[in-house]
């Protein structure tokens, strides 16, 4: 299994296989350093024996590599110096696998999607700031941060909510919600993370359905179906000179136009399965396909 993305700093690349380690390279390739993180069991609590490999991508924020380890047995979230690998601190967590990467917020916070432990924690001890218990047994997106709101979904067993938190939330959120802005219960994502671009946050089902909500208030502005809901989406969308790029599993893309209204502008056939979300980088779109790597551009 190598599900996690990489992550770099522009000097360093950091990548995680689970069980096998945490290492850090150059950008020539030369190994700085690698770590033994132990047996990370990500198996699935109800059925440990759906093994679907670890996945939570590791972090890079000012010279602290952050790493979410949500596992069967003595989950953690620690932080490492991404120039030594020297352990700065780490944090016990107590919930089931998860499959979700940190975010930071506000450049002194680190957030981490959940079950049992959806946190806040500071980004220079990994003391836990806030926390809340709710919505999918699952949880896979990674938490964004836009409009001075922690935008947090999750899905399957019990609920699919959506949640937006204020950033200085402080203490259980379950026992004292004013920090949260507004929620949804049964409107929130399996498989992809959302997209906040401007005032309008996007979020698409594993079966295509694409919602897009206003960020400031959580008031819905549409929804609407992507294809005949015979493929699924695993892929997070990704966006670019006012268009969002949604791909299903097929490797079908959907070409959306940023804004408040459904508009779909075009559609693109890779012929490939695609899992792994897209990355843009100087006009050109990257996609991971099952056998190929592709790079597009727009036609010169």
């Amino acid at each position: 299994h190598a599900n996690p993305t990489p992550a770099t700093d522009g000097t360093h690349l950091a990548v995680s296989f689970g069980s096998e380690g945490l290492y850090v390279y150059t950008l020539e390739g030369n190994l700085l350093w690698k770590k033994d993180l132990g047996v990370l069991d990500s198996g699935f609590f109800q059925a440990p024996e759906a093994q679907w490999g670890f996945a939570s991508s590791p972090v890079i924020h000012d010279g602290k590599l952050i790493v979410q380890a949500d596992v069967q047995k003595n989950s953690f979230l620690a932080a490492f110096d991404v120039r030594s690998g020297k352990q700065l601190w780490r944090t016990a967590r107590q919930d089931v696998p998860t499959w979700s990467t940190p975010a930071i917020v506000e450049g002194t916070q680190v957030v981490v999607n959940g079950w049992k432990q959806i946190a806040g924690y500071e980004l220079q001890t990994g003391k836990e700031i806030w926390r809340m218990r709710g919505g999918g047994d699952i949880p896979v997106p990674t938490p964004l941060y836009a409009g001075g709101l922690i935008v947090i979904t999750n899905a399957h067993g019990p609920g699919r909510p959506i949640y937006a938190i204020r950033p200085g939330a402080r203490g259980d959120l379950n026992e004292n919600p004013a920090a949260i802005a507004w929620k949804h219960d049964r409107a929130g994502n399996y498989m992809q993370t959302p997209l906040v671009a401007g005032d309008v946050a996007y979020f698409c089902y594993d079966n295509g359905v694409c919602s897009a909500y206003q960020l400031a208030t959580g008031e819905r502005l549409f929804q609407q179906r992507l294809g005949a809901g015979q493929s699924g989406f695993s892929s997070s969308p990704v966006a670019a000179s006012g268009h969002l790029y949604v791909t299903n599993e097929e490797g079908h893309t959907y070409v959306l136009a940023l804004g408040r209204e459904y508009k779909l502008l075009g559609e693109n056939e890779l012929g490939e399965q695609v899992m792994a979300s897209p990355a843009i980088v100087d006009g050109v779109l990257y996609l991971r396909g099952r056998g190929h790597l592709w790079a597009i551009e727009e036609r010169r």
